[in-house]
């Protein structure tokens, strides 16, 4: 808003004063020329008159002489002032609506009401940082939780972009640079109810400056960062950045977990995955044999370190390999497009093929020239392109590799659903047969789509009813929660994920298990099911109806109403006892 005030002053200045100046003289000049009376007296119009007879020449023009007619010279100084305020005029207005025409003006402006508007945010936000693909695909699946967010972008065009998309909430975007603290601060950094800020630009420096800048002015906030490069990741962990998302590690970490579990990584993407989507069949990638690995930029080397710690020495074709890098073992000259540089590299001997360079044209034509070659070949694609979506999905890869999705989907586990990303961090220290076991249960309850997963904690907001009853001493398990409140013989399809009390966590917990206050509960189930639960949850009712089975009426008409009927019953009674 100061910066608003200075730049109309700073342009307004001189028009203003011209302005006044050129009023002031024509006052003066009124006032100071004699005219005459009707009865040809001289007279001089004091300063009032003065004023407001040009006041509303300067403006009109046509009211007519006050009081008396002017004279010959009155006359001359009032046309003169006539052409002299209105050429002030017209450069005043002009310069003002350069003003408003300036980019600098109209940035202060959207910035101004931009922070107004964070200001009068009454719910818990997220700071997004970069609004690409990984920005979009975060955004949207935030607000589809009912998670208020904040967005800030460099190009203009994608905040644009952001303001016509049909999200479920309004999102307040700025077009500025992330990098700068002033932009975080009027994005509501310091603000008490921002929960988090989220790097994703594509510059590695930018979220690093991001990360410090939030630490420095907000350390109890949560950060998580976008990177691709180790030294950048390494520099961030310095200083505390809580989460560190680099998607080709991940991918690769997926793979491993593949290779190792198909199981529990079946599992993973079924409960991490978006709602609304069929359930993934399960993946065995082979365990042995020979991998070409196409492509060894950042992607290509995580994939060759990974199948190396599992016993796998993969063969690399690359066509630039003095701007990647040389691979350590051997490596074959060329893009992987053609099939003579796919014989070279083994095709015929292959059990796995990774299409990992940065142009989807190119890893298209590797999969397709490879399945010629040998077409029982698992295959991994790496997606750069959402709008490559409808290929993609044409070529049918074993697997896909997309940056934007992995790291959106990562982030929105972790700020979304945190009990998932710890239950998933302890089931990897369970057995593939205990993963396959809950995959079976999951499976046979979901009905053919991805389960939801949600989170309860038990407290007064999201778990009334219970917490009252608690309260007040009554037993409640977690069996209960799992009742149909309409119909108390069913149990809702849906499973208990994890528990957390304190710092104890405890994974698929009994049903017998008695609730407490404070308790942390991570569930997975239909759609349906949490919306049933939550009757539970929050109506008094409903959960005694679970606990006793008993239906009470709850509202006035309704009490009033069997007391009258009630009424009625026992006066039929006595009656039909007195005709006995």
């Amino acid at each position: 808003m100061h910066s608003i005030y200075f730049l109309i002053f700073r342009r307004m200045r001189q028009p203003l004063l011209t302005l006044v100046v050129t009023y002031a003289v024509a006052v003066l000049g009124l006032s100071l020329i004699p005219g005459q009376d009707d009865a040809g007296n001289v007279w001089y119009m004091d300063l009032f008159h003065a004023i407001y007879f040009v006041s509303f020449m300067a403006t009109t023009i046509g009211f007519g002489e006050i009081p008396y007619p002017f004279t010959d010279a009155q006359r001359l100084w009032v046309t003169f002032s006539i052409y002299a305020t209105v050429v002030v005029w017209v450069y005043a207005i002009g310069t003002l609506l350069t003003l408003v025409q300036d980019k600098t003006f109209q940035q202060a402006l959207t910035e101004s009401k931009f922070t107004k508007r964070v200001k009068r945010m009454r719910d818990a936000f997220y700071l997004v940082c970069g609004y690409g693909e990984t920005g979009s695909a975060l955004i949207h699946a935030l607000t589809e939780r009912d998670h208020s967010v904040v967005a800030i972008d460099i190009n203009p065009d994608r905040v644009n972009i952001l303001q016509l998309e049909n999200l479920r909430q309004f999102v307040p975007a700025l077009h500025g640079d992330a990098s700068k603290p002033i932009h975080l601060l009027e994005a509501g950094l310091k603000n008490p109810l921002c929960r988090g800020v989220v790097a994703l630009t594509n510059v590695n420096e930018v979220n690093l400056k991001i990360a410090i800048t939030s630490k420095l002015l907000h350390p109890e906030i949560k950060v998580i960062c976008r990177s691709d490069s180790h030294d950048i990741e390494e520099n961030m962990a310095s200083f505390g950045t809580d989460h560190i998302i680099n998607p080709f590690d991940t991918f690769a970490h997926h793979l491993a977990t593949a290779l190792q579990a198909p199981g529990l990584y079946l599992l993973h993407a079924w409960l991490t995955g978006g709602r609304g989507y069929s359930l993934e069949e399960p993946i065995y990638p082979p365990a042995s044999g020979r991998w070409i690995v196409c492509g060894y930029g950042r992607f290509g080397k995580a994939i060759c370190q990974r199948l190396k710690k599992e016993g796998i020495e993969p063969i690399v074709i690359e066509s630039k390999p003095d701007v990647t890098g040389m691979p350590q073992e051997g490596y074959v000259l060329g893009r992987g497009t053609e099939a003579k540089t796919l014989s070279e590299a083994g095709i015929e001997q292959a059990v796995g093929l990774v299409a990992g360079t940065d142009n989807d044209a190119n890893n298209l034509s590797i999969i397709m020239t490879a399945r010629e070659l040998r077409p029982d070949l698992f295959v991994i694609l790496r997606q750069n392109q959402k709008e490559n979506q409808s290929i993609v999905n044409a070529v049918k890869a074993d697997m896909v590799m997309h940056a934007s999705a992995i790291i959106a989907n990562r982030i929105r586990v972790l700020l979304g659903t945190p009990l998932l990303y710890q239950f998933t961090s302890l089931a990897r220290h369970e057995t593939d047969e205990w993963a396959c076991e809950l995959v079976s249960r999951i499976g046979a309850l979901v009905d053919g789509e991805r389960p939801v997963v949600w989170e309860v904690e038990l407290n007064s907001k999201q778990a009334l009813a219970v917490f009252s009853a608690i309260n007040q001493g009554s037993l409640v398990t977690l069996g209960h929660l799992l009742v149909d409140p309409r119909h108390r013989q069913r149990s809702l399809p849906c499973i208990p994920l994890l528990m957390k009390r304190g710092e104890q966590r405890s994974m698929l917990p009994a049903f017998d298990t008695p609730l407490k206050k404070g308790d942390h509960l991570l569930f997975c189930g239909r759609y349906s099911s949490r919306d049933r639960m939550e009757w539970g949850l929050q109506n008094v009712h409903a959960l005694n109806y679970i606990l006793t089975g008993e239906s009470a009426s709850g509202g006035w008409l309704w009490r009033r109403l069997k007391r009258n009927s009630s009424f009625s019953k026992a006066v039929k009674n006595s009656g039909d006892d007195a005709i006995g």
